[in-house]
């Protein structure tokens, strides 16, 4: 299933809806305003906070945290060094482990594990320069079937990756 992310380019604090194919909003982005490090959180419709993801601070490499009720749920994180291509990594606190590869800064990439693709990021399918798509794999059964996990990880890519820090 398709969901499109809208983000709003001049927005203080980064908070934007997300919508599923029909244009229904169903999850927003609660991008936290003048905070120490990068801080949202997904949101449902009705504004309970279904994922808090955290920038950690003070780590050899950019770590982003998405935690549930307080307890962490993954950690996303940049590779140490890899030749051939640019790689994000989710480590889950359940056990396993999804790797992200494609253009982070073009918004075409994909999150995957050892079962498959969990989900495609495309910017492509749109015209508008803010626009893009989360295409989540959503038969299946693990913590890759997790709607809100999946764009909890799109949100960590976004903040590591798409703001022209690197």
């Amino acid at each position: 299933m398709k969901f499109l992310v809208r983000e709003r380019i001049f927005d203080i604090g980064e908070d934007y809806w997300v919508e599923d194919e029909e244009g229904n909003r169903v999850f927003y982005v609660d991008g936290k305003a003048l905070r120490l490090r990068k801080t949202f959180e997904l949101q449902d419709r009705e504004g309970n906070e279904l994922y808090r993801i955290r920038e950690k601070l003070l780590s050899v490499r950019d770590t982003m945290t998405i935690s549930r009720d307080g307890e962490p749920v993954a950690k996303v994180r940049e590779r140490l060094f890899d030749p051939i291509k640019e790689k994000l990594v989710v480590e889950l606190e359940s056990g396993g482990e999804w790797t992200i590869t494609g253009d982070f800064l073009g918004k075409e990439y994909t999150i995957s594990d050892a079962d498959g693709p969990i989900a495609i990021v495309s910017r492509k399918w749109f015209r508008l320069r803010d626009t893009y798509a989360v295409d989540v794999n959503t038969h299946r059964s693990d913590a890759g079937g997790d709607v809100a996990l999946v764009l909890s990880v799109a949100v960590c890519v976004e903040a590591l990756t798409g703001d022209g820090e690197k």
